[in-house]
């Protein structure tokens, strides 16, 4: 391993690795030699900073940052580690263990490329840098062209969470693929709108870039035709389109009724559905997707800040005459069918606010975080997990709606 300050007589410095003491992460050294050889370097944190402004840094290619849950406490310094870097054009690989997820999405939205658990799975660290190498995706033509005229109907179905981590865009990012997965026959046929614009996890889940393209049809939707808003949409793996929040965190109201109601119509009508996951906050659009939702789910916890929300929500949308009987509430991390307490306590929650509870979700555990931090779906990653198994029930009972309602049209 090579160590300290780059020295001129070694290779040239490629990459670092960025720690408080990296002798607490062997076997990221044990893969740094396998990768580089010894055209990398170590650094400590404050170590970091000032290196970055020297002439040695210049041929960096890629940092990793490695850090535990000892390292939370600092975690605007590691901000800043990964903003420093970004500003100079130098990738950013996370590596993290026993890191809460809120520390690690802080990071991720700083702007850290790639993200490895530790320890690290076999040949992951390698497989982050090949896609570090790889050619950007704004240079890769979307293989799906809309067509120009089409006329579909597609139905509208909405993820709302009323309280922060509720699982609204697991659930938004799962049920679009479970609906692509099972609409083989007529593709692209699902696509997924992250309207969260300030925190919107979708590209995260799915592991794909913010475009500065995104931005642009947002602001531009007066004249926005297919080609625009085809070039705003991202493929996953050939079967869903994505429709990724934007690069930079913009204001809520930055964009009205009529553009959100642009935004949709364009999208219901080229594919057979929509999903969208919406902000908690509830701003002046908020109404506009209620309104041309065909399902509309409200996701809560059996908790008490789950129950204010969800009477606060039902006030607000009754105190403006607004269709509050179009929420279907679905009630995530729902007690286990031998759980009579938790099932008495859910029956409970819902008399009490009276509403219907109309979905329950069981606890996918600590398979779900892993699935989101590697950017995959639940399907392709532990198809195997409870939630998985739900959420795949409902997308084929509203395949199976639509179809019908199609049939019947």
């Amino acid at each position: 391993m090579s160590s300290g300050m780059p020295q001129t007589e070694t290779p040239a410095i490629v990459a670092c690795t960025i720690s408080r003491d990296v002798q607490n992460f062997d076997l990221l050294i044990e893969d740094m030699e396998t990768a580089l050889g010894e055209a990398w370097g170590d650094l400590g944190f404050t170590e970091a900073l000032a290196f970055f402004g020297q002439p040695e840094a210049e041929p960096l290619q890629f940092v990793a940052l490695a850090i535990d849950s000892s390292d939370e406490g600092d975690l605007p310094l590691m901000g800043e580690i990964i903003t420093q870097a970004k500003a100079r054009g130098i990738k950013v690989i996370l590596i993290a263990e026993d890191v809460t997820p809120a520390a690690l999405h802080t990071l991720l939205r700083q702007g850290a490329d790639e993200f490895v658990p530790y320890p690290l799975p076999e040949q992951e660290l390698q497989a982050a840098i090949d896609r570090l190498q790889a050619p950007e995706p704004e240079t890769v033509p979307n293989p799906h062209q809309l067509q120009s005229g089409s006329q579909r109907e597609g139905a509208v179905i909405v993820c709302h969470g009323l309280a922060g981590g509720t699982g609204a865009s697991t659930m938004a990012v799962n049920l679009a693929w479970e609906l692509a997965a099972l609409s083989e026959h007529e593709e692209p046929s699902v696509c997924l709108l992250d309207l969260d614009l300030q925190y919107g996890s979708v590209s995260t889940y799915l592991d794909l870039p913010r475009r500065e393209v995104v931005m642009e049809m947002l602001s531009e939707t007066d004249s926005m035709d297919e080609d625009l808003f085809g070039q705003s949409l991202l493929p996953f793996q050939e079967k869903l389109q994505v429709l990724t929040a934007p690069a930079e965190m913009v204001p809520l109201d930055l964009v009205s009724p009529e553009d959100i109601t642009r935004v949709v119509e364009m999208a219901r009508s080229h594919f057979d559905f929509v999903v969208i996951d919406m902000p908690h906050t509830l701003v002046q659009w908020s109404e506009t997707v209620l309104n041309m939702a065909h399902v509309y789910f409200a996701m809560i916890e059996l908790d008490m800040r789950s129950a204010q929300n969800a009477l606060r929500m039902k006030r607000a949308l009754q105190s403006e005459d607004l269709p509050f009987e179009k929420l279907r509430f679905a009630l995530n991390r729902a007690p286990k069918f031998t759980d009579l307490t938790g099932k008495s306590r859910v029956k409970r929650m819902a008399e009490s606010l009276s509403i219907s509870i109309d979905l329950q979700l069981p606890d996918g555990g600590k398979q779900v975080l892993q699935s989101c931090d590697h950017g995959l779906p639940l399907a392709v990653s532990a198809a195997k997990n409870p939630l998985r198994k739900e959420i795949a029930k409902l997308a084929a009972s509203l395949h199976e709606l639509g179809r019908t309602e199609a049939e019947a049209a």
